[in-house]
């Protein structure tokens, strides 16, 4: 595989135009250089009309030109550059006219995609960025002129589908008063579960109980959840998710408001003042007729999706299966730390002390497998703050873990991580710490116990030489005895363990000692 190739892929959306500027290398993975988008309507007037107007195709190709230079500028090879066209463009009688005149101007060669493609692209996008489940999922991507639904496990693709119900031919459609009416609101709801019926009926035999959506008007609706539960600070959108009772609290009373009333609300992007009222109507009808107790975001889906697929044709893995059973969060985690210039050998060492200390002191901490999986991770992110200076590197790690774009992790799970991986060395856990403080009181106690446990085995490679082979934890009333095996003497590793011990003594109540078993 050729190391650090770049590629742009532009998704030609009914309501924006979007690129994804992206590199590839071996061990850092697939990393976003840049984005951009523009909100050109090309799609506007055409649901009804099917005719690209005049105005929206200059619009079009002024942008596409603007694209294909930032692209070029970040040394994306002409043929590294993907466009796809979805449903209005798909739809209008003069869309060879538009595509010449992009080809023409831009040298661009725009790909018009099914609905069915368009579907597959967001799997593969969506499921880059969120740990599908062993059971199925429903995955739903709201466009201006269409919506995909998709049904997925871990392993498969159960249903494929492509509705005409986006946000911008629905607006077309059905709304001309302001606010909307009790009419118009219900005849959107009853086209809404009409075109969902075979959907709804494919997800009632296999039992789905969770969406994960994608699309800025998803985002723009969690996001509008998160002001409203004060919950702002959170960083990352991607894996949040909210609750069928979070989102009526948020749904019933803008479903009343003015587009003036609206465009004043916290978290609403202004260019969806109006099509926000649709999303949110197929949102309330996807959580009642699907039954579903939470919706996850998910920030990949096509453009993401495109970028995949076409990395993995051009590197020979694409067919059936590819990628099906990669470990997101995992492969999410190396990434970064390989883009933070790790020590591998050191962090890989204390990750594996973590993981025994963690199995030999469970009958204590009473923790399970998600914690552990928590602990480890921390434990092979826990120095990446030296990518920024060896001061205060604990701090760094935890600034970086926070804003690192880890995949398929809840915010909750990502800033658990960062807590851990701050704590591994200087002060130990304190409520005075506002990301620590922000979190629940029983995942504050699993940060206790990882930190105490990540402070150790730290200690237990002071050298960075991996002396310590193996730890054998012995539990009695009121003491915790380490035994430790190693290739030589561990007296230095002793000496330092001893040092960090005294936080995991308060969170067990219990004295550490240590002792050495011998050479192995």
């Amino acid at each position: 595989m050729t190391e650090h190739k770049r590629v742009a892929a532009i998704d030609l959306g009914t309501n924006s135009f979007h690129m994804v500027i992206v590199e590839e290398s071996p061990e850092k993975g697939i990393v976003e250089i840049d984005r951009v988008k523009d909100m050109i309507c090309i799609g506007r007037g055409s649901i009804s009309t099917k005719m690209l107007n005049e105005e929206a195709i200059e619009s079009g190709v002024a942008t596409l030109k603007h694209f294909v230079l930032l692209a070029s500028q970040h040394g994306v090879e002409p043929s590294d550059i993907l466009a796809f066209a979805t449903s209005a463009i798909r739809e209008a009688h003069n869309r060879d006219v538009f595509l010449r005149r992009v080809l023409e101007e831009t040298g661009l060669k725009v790909k018009v995609i099914t609905g069915a493609e368009e579907a597959q692209f967001i799997y593969y996008g969506v499921r880059n960025a969120v740990e599908l489940s062993v059971g199925s999922d429903l995955l739903f991507d709201i466009g201006g002129g269409s919506v995909e639904f998709v049904i997925a496990d871990n392993r498969r693709v159960h249903l494929l589908e492509s509705r005409k119900i986006g946000v911008a031919r629905m607006h077309e459609r059905f709304i001309t008063t302001d606010p909307l009416s009790r009419h118009e609101l219900n005849l959107l709801d009853q086209f809404f579960c009409a075109e969902l019926h075979t959907s709804v009926e494919k997800a009632r035999q296999m039992n789905i109980r969770r969406a994960i959506a994608s699309s800025g008007t998803a985002q723009n609706i969690a996001r509008m959840i998160r002001y409203m539960t004060g919950r702002s600070g959170e960083v990352a959108l991607n894996n949040s998710s909210f609750t069928r009772k979070e989102f009526q609290k948020l749904y019933k009373p803008i479903i009343g408001l003015t587009s003036a009333e609206r465009r004043k609300l916290t978290g609403l992007d202004e260019k969806r003042v109006d099509l926000i009222i649709p999303g949110m109507v197929l949102v309330d009808v996807i959580f009642r007729v699907f039954k579903l107790k939470e919706i996850v975001i998910s920030d990949s889906a096509l453009r993401e999706g495109m970028v995949i697929q076409h990395l993995l044709q051009r590197n020979g893995r694409s067919g059936p299966g590819v990628r099906q059973q990669v470990d997101i969060r995992r492969q999410s985690v190396i990434e970064l730390a390989y883009r933070c210039q790790w020590d591998r050998q050191h962090s890989s060492h204390i990750a594996r002390l973590c993981r025994q200390l963690f199995d030999q002191l469970q009958p204590l901490h009473g923790l399970g497998l998600n914690e552990r999986e928590l602990l480890e991770h921390a434990a092979l992110l826990h120095n990446i703050g030296t990518f920024i200076s060896i001061s205060g590197h604990h701090k760094h790690s935890q600034y970086i873990i926070i804003n690192g774009e880890l995949r398929g992790f809840t915010p909750v799970e990502i800033s658990m991580i960062a807590c851990v991986a701050r704590y591994h060395r200087k002060s130990p856990p304190s409520e005075k710490h506002e990301l620590y403080a922000s979190l629940k009181s029983k995942s504050r106690r699993a940060v206790d116990v990882m930190a105490g446990i990540l402070r150790i085995a730290n200690g237990l490679d002071r050298g960075h030489r991996c002396n310590i082979l193996a730890v054998e934890a012995g539990i009695d009333n009121g003491t915790i005895t380490l035994g430790l095996k190693a290739r030589q003497e561990p007296d230095i590793e002793i000496w330092a363990a001893e040092r960090m011990k005294s936080w995991l003594e308060t969170v067990t109540g219990k004295t550490i000692s240590f002792h050495h078993l011998g050479r192995l």
